[in-house]
Order: structure tokens, then sequence, then C-alpha cells
């Protein structure tokens, strides 16, 4: 049945309709997280300093290296997709293109990746978006994503290589710091991905997926989510200290919207079946690291910069004053 499905060529009406399944491969809502933040990245390697022709290479690097990783991802999980009604109309189940085809247009986008970072940025930064496809197909799709509840853990490294992209796109190295942005998008990819798991574990039972919910139910998973949220937080802040390459702006931002995702991943701890707190938690764990790699950008610019360092020296000249006015208030009065 599955096989005379693919095997189908549905009739597209115009190229805006093979343009329209081609897109829709390579699952586009996915990527713009992800160059969120690799645009972080390079804006914090490059102290808020980046080329614009730079940042577009780099970025149109990205989109490609993301998509052809999709693309490839959708060739290999066609069975399952066409098991499961979500997914059921997807380009490939439904027939409207076929997998050698598919196949083509990732290898094509994941060449046209990896040369443009290297005729314009340089090989590490090439290397790594390859090696970010790599890590997406071999370990999580081909590997973990069908033998293991800890697949999203291991696999989700794959979702924090943009940034070190980004980074070595403007320096041409990784420096601890960079690895601590990986290690932030690592550890937040998890509670990310099983809060929508949560919402959505049916359909994963059904084709035997052991996504954590489906393996573990709802309260471990919630439970895990917490204590994920707990490490990531901290972890957050090691950009301000002691690494220091973010300011005042990032490390307040980081603790409250850390501060936020906390109270979430705590009330689902504690309300683990509500679904409704479920989909709150995960589209907020979207929208915290966008804030957070916005607020990377945000402090990594030359005026923010600037602005912070004459709020503190005005703030320690006035400290300063109030101190001399104590002395000499404590002086007693000769005479």
């Amino acid at each position: 049945m599955q096989t005379s499905i693919w095997a189908s060529r549905p009739h597209h009406d115009s190229l805006r309709d093979v343009a329209r399944s081609y897109w829709q491969l390579t699952k586009p809502r996915i990527i713009p997280l992800l160059l969120i933040e690799t645009t972080a990245g390079m804006w914090i390697a490059g102290q808020g300093r980046v080329s614009p022709m730079l940042l577009l290479i780099t970025l149109l690097s990205g989109t490609l290296a993301a998509a052809s990783a999709q693309t490839i991802n959708c060739i290999y999980d066609r069975d399952i997709d066409y098991d499961m009604e979500r997914t059921r109309h997807r380009p490939i189940p439904s027939g409207r293109i076929q997998p050698k085809d598919a196949l083509i247009f990732a290898v094509v986008m994941a060449v046209l990746s990896f040369s443009l970072l290297a005729r314009f940025a340089n090989l590490l930064s090439a290397g790594l978006a390859m090696l970010g496809i790599a890590v997406y197909i071999g370990v999580y799709t081909f590997w973990l994503k069908r033998s293991s509840p800890q697949n999203i853990v291991i696999g989700g490294a794959a979702g924090a290589i943009p940034p070190l992209v980004g980074w070595a796109a403007v320096t041409n190295e990784l420096t601890l710091a960079a690895w601590v942005f990986f290690a932030i998008v690592f550890v937040w990819t998890p509670p990310h991905f099983w809060a929508l798991a949560m919402l959505i574990q049916d359909d994963y039972a059904k084709v035997n997926v052991p996504m954590l919910p489906v393996i573990a139910g709802n309260k471990a998973t919630a439970r895990q989510i917490w204590w994920y949220t707990v490490g990531l937080v901290p972890l957050t802040l090691l950009m301000v200290y002691p690494f220091g390459v973010c300011g005042a702006v990032y490390g307040l931002g980081a603790i409250a919207f850390g501060g936020i995702f906390l109270k979430k991943a705590w009330q689902l701890r504690n309300h683990y079946d509500d679904k409704d707190l479920a989909r709150g938690t995960f589209k907020f764990s979207i929208f915290y690291m966008m804030l957070l790699s916005a607020a990377m950008v945000i402090d990594a610019l030359p005026i923010t910069r600037a602005g912070t360092a004459a709020i503190a020296q005005a703030l320690t000249a006035s400290q300063f004053a109030h101190g001399v006015q104590q002395v000499w208030q404590a002086i007693p009065i000769v005479g």
C-alpha cells in the first residue's frame, strides 16, 4: 500500500505547486530559530561587529544545511510519516515528491552550503555545518530516534551546532565560550522537545517511536523537563561569568527569562497530565531561546556596551563620593 503511494506521481498544477512541495519538504518552521542562534553566535564572536555580507552568507548556508538535513529525515521517515495522520500529507508519503528526487535536492543543498561557507567564510564553519547534518541524520534519525528514549538528548546535539557555525564563521576558531553556547542549546533541547512529545505521544506510540512520554509516561517526562530546566538557567549565566563574553543586559535577561521557564516547568511537573500546560511550556521554550539569543545580540552591540560601561562608571563614582562623604562626616570637628 505504502509502496504504491510513494510510486504514484500526483500532478502538480503549476511550478508554484512544485516549489511549495519542495519547500514543505524542508520543514521551514524549524529553521528560523536555528538562524537566530547562529546570528547570536556571530554577534558574540564579533563583539557586535559583523560584516553584513558574512552574516548573509552564513545564514543562507545555515538555511541550506538545515533544509538538507530535514529533507533526508523526511526520506528516511516516510514509512512512519505515512502511518501518522498528522504527517501523512507531507510531500513524500503523499507521493508528490519521489524519494530519489528529494535525495538529489538534499545533496545539492548540502553541497551549496559547504561551498558558500568554505569560499566566503572558512573551512571550519563549513565543516561544522556538515557535521550538523551528519549528527542529525546519522545519530538522531538513523540510530536513536527509533531505538532509544534518549534519542533527543544525544541526537539533539545537531541543533546545538548552528551557534558554533556562526562563531567559527567570524573567528575561524572555537573558544570555551562558544562551547558554553553549544551546551546551552544542548541542555535546552530535551525540555523543549519533550513538552511537544507529551502532546503528540499517541502518534509516536502508534509507529513505535520510543519518545520519553511513550516509554516512561508524563510524570517522569515532566520531572525530567524540570531538572533539565534547573540545570539550564545557571548554565546560561556562565556567558557572563566567568567567561565574560556577555554583559549585564544579557545577564538580566537570562535571569528573567529563566525564571519564567522555571515557573512553567514547575507547573508542568505538578500537573503533568495537563496538555495546556505542556503546550504552554513548549511554546515558551521556543520564545525563551529566541529571547536569549536576542539578548546576546543586543548585549554585544557597541552602543549597549558603551552605555552599560557609562552606567557602571557613574555608579562607581557615586558610591565613591558617598563613601568620601561618610568618612568626612565621621571626622570629629575640633575647636
